[in-house]
């Protein structure tokens, strides 16, 4: 089928940009997120989040001018941060279900048809699998396979994040209930999740991999650290101030991942891949 009659579903894709971003990774996301999907979005919504380089201007320029679906590209004035980039994308979106997508990573063709599917089983919150990649996509590196079935997410995120940020496809009126993205350092995607979980949100996951996510070398490095370590202690008091972890649970993850926080890049490597992801075959 001609990419120009792939079927389309009324949903909006959600890009934020910043200037740290690189040309030739937005277009290989936007591609794989529009061109290459065997279900289109009905729109893109593009976050410019404060100025950017000239080449990545030029871009999403060209992307404007030459998508096959129409492209609402929002510039905000200064950086504002991932969150506010966030909110205002949303803002715009037009339709009432919206899928993430970074300006770096890789989707499946298949990836928006499956996570449509649930969604029009009444889904308010559908993620899938991932596959950790640094140069080649087609070569990952581990992958990343989510909690699937409601209770199973529920007990994951009294720990960590039960989803994978960059796959999510969600319904607004779920988002608007709980307050849409907040501020939350480096953790507004987990803090979202457990809001809509403790909400009543009908929520899943694909355990298959069906976006490709690019690590680059400083990954576990912004990790880590006090700030990082600060994060973590906050979202642990919100969790038990809102009954979603015991007293006991509280404190083993105050301890076992404020530690974690606060390790070697090497070492929060090796334990993510060991006990977050799944490490494929020679990744250990």
């Amino acid at each position: 089928m001609p990419a120009s009659q792939t079927p389309q579903a009324n949903f909006s894709l959600l890009l934020p940009v910043y200037a740290g971003d690189n040309a030739e990774y937005l277009r290989l996301a936007f591609e794989s997120s529009v061109d290459q999907q065997t279900l289109k979005p009905a729109e893109a919504v593009i976050v410019q989040d404060g100025p950017v380089p000239e080449a990545l201007a030029a871009e999403l320029e060209r992307i404007e001018a030459e998508s096959p679906i129409p492209v609402r590209l929002i510039r905000l004035s200064e950086n504002r941060g991932l969150t506010e980039a966030l909110n205002a994308g949303l803002d715009a979106c037009t339709y009432p279900v919206v899928a993430r997508m970074d300006a770096d990573d890789v989707s499946s063709p298949e990836r928006f048809a499956r996570q449509w599917e649930m969604i029009e089983q009444g889904y308010d919150l559908v993620g899938t699998g991932m596959q950790e990649f640094e140069q080649d996509p087609a070569s990952p590196s581990a992958i990343r396979v989510p909690p699937v079935g409601p209770e199973r997410i529920r007990d994951h995120a009294r720990t960590h994040n039960p989803f994978n940020h960059p796959t999510m496809m969600y319904r607004l009126a779920a988002l608007d209930r709980v307050g849409r993205y907040q501020p939350f350092g480096k953790m507004e995607d987990y803090w979202l999740g457990v809001q809509l979980i403790a909400d009543g949100a009908r929520v899943e996951n694909i355990a298959e991999p069906l976006l490709s996510y690019r690590v680059g070398s400083g990954a576990f490095v912004r990790r880590g650290g006090w700030a990082e370590a600060r994060t973590e202690w906050k979202l642990q008091r919100e969790l038990l101030r809102m009954g979603f972890v015991t007293r006991a649970q509280y404190a083993r993850n105050v301890l076992m991942k404020g530690a974690y926080r606060l390790m070697p890049a090497g070492v929060k490597r090796v334990l993510f891949r060991g006990f977050i992801g799944r490490g494929l075959p020679g990744d250990r």
